[in-house]
């Protein structure tokens, strides 16, 4: 089929709450994909943060398949190789004592959500419901999760959505003021993706640490969009030498296979009895496979000491394109592979996002005037030069 009939049957059949343009991705080798009609783009968003080792690598592939051959699926009724594996592997890596796998970033908040209450409830204290949240986050779009994101345009028209209170983000002492004796937890973004790319100020972390334990309270990091060496280290609070009590994790976890897993303390071990909280799909033994690929390359093969360098990189290649075009940039930000260029408010971004797809790069929105780049870790430097080299070709012919 032409990839003007397989648009239109999308167009068609789809249901239509993604604004898709008119092309259908089909094949990708490393950080670069083509279209049904074989025009090629640099992927410079790698599926929201998602395809860490990038398309088609050859260890990730092989893990899959392998894995397929052996055993897809067997549900958490009985224990499987892989995910018994991954877990043990992930709590090393992060700290953590017990891991909860389901399949998306949005499930390991609605579980980290669900554990801070029911932990207060076992523990004699049924009041600690309420949770602190920010202003400009995002933590998903089921009901829990989207109570507490912080960006009302996901909310509309979904009703009221009680038990979070939002305040702003980097600031303490609103933080402070807010907390009570009904808090469970605060949840917090390192760096707040969709919102504009915002990075936590320096020493805020160590704050939130300090006013959960004064007050009893749980620090729960969401590292869904962060985590996974996307910002230089495995998780972003680490930049900060700060650790949360639960955290959430998933998209770039199984380099593109559907996961999400919930990390805790020890100590939060019982508060999900057996038939408290569940997932079918949770660590299939196919997406455990995929995640102990990615954890290879990130930690045998080499990859977390790569992204510094290239985050470094990227952005200076983004701060040179802010000085070369001021008219049109407001300034840059971010952390590692997770950095944006922030248009000016009169620039009309999706307008740029057309022109830069027509030229061959793939980038992302985010918070309304952000073009967020967060390319796979694999992309090399030579791949990060050229594709910037065509979006200042599009910004040199913006008018």
């Amino acid at each position: 089929m032409s990839q003007d009939d397989l648009v239109a049957l999308g167009r068609d059949h789809l249901y239509p709450n993604y604004r898709q343009p008119p092309l259908v991705l089909v094949r990708g080798e490393g950080s670069q994909v083509w279209d049904a009609a074989g025009k090629r783009y640099f992927d410079l968003f790698a599926g929201i943060a998602v395809s860490t080792l990038g398309h088609g690598h050859p260890g990730l592939a092989a893990a899959i398949a392998e894995q397929a051959k052996k055993l897809i699926h067997a549900s958490n009724y009985f224990f499987n190789q892989p995910n018994v594996e991954l877990a043990e592997r992930l709590c090393r890596i992060c700290g953590m004592d017990r891991v909860f796998f389901c399949n998306s970033g949005t499930e390991a908040i609605e579980a980290s959500l669900k554990l801070a209450r029911r932990h207060y409830f076992a523990h004699g204290q049924p009041e600690r419901l309420r949770v602190i949240a920010f202003d400009n986050s995002f933590h998903g779009r089921t009901l829990g999760a989207l109570a507490a994101t912080g960006q009302p345009k996901y909310k509309d028209g979904f009703g009221p959505l009680p038990g979070v209170s939002h305040v702003p983000y980097g600031d303490a002492d609103r933080v402070r003021q807010s907390m009570g004796a009904d808090v469970a937890a605060i949840l917090v973004e390192p760096v707040q993706g969709e919102g504009g790319v915002l990075p936590a100020p320096p020493g805020f972390l160590a704050e939130l640490r300090a006013i959960a334990d004064a007050a009893g309270a749980l620090l729960i990091a969401d590292e869904v969009q962060t985590g996974v060496g996307r910002t230089g280290k495995f998780l972003a609070f680490e930049h900060d030498d700060v650790k949360a009590d639960v955290v959430a994790l998933a998209k770039g976890l199984a380099g593109g296979v559907p996961i999400g897993a919930m990390l805790c303390r020890s100590q939060l071990a019982e508060a999900l009895p057996p038939g408290s909280h569940g997932s079918t799909f949770g660590g299939n033994p196919l997406a455990s496979a995929a995640a102990l690929a990615v954890l290879d390359a990130l930690e045998t093969g080499g990859l977390l000491q790569i992204v510094p360098e290239r985050g470094l990189e990227l952005s200076r290649g983004l701060s040179s394109l802010a000085t070369r075009h001021a008219r049109l940039v407001a300034t840059t930000r971010g952390r590692g592979l997770l950095q944006a260029l922030v248009l000016r408010d009169e620039v009309d971004a999706r307008g740029v996002l057309g022109a830069l797809q027509e030229a061959g790069v793939l980038v992302t929105i985010a918070g309304g005037q952000s073009l967020r780049f967060s390319p796979p870790l694999v992309i090399s430097s030579s791949e990060l030069r050229s594709a910037l080299e065509l979006v200042d070709r599009v910004f040199s012919a913006w008018p």
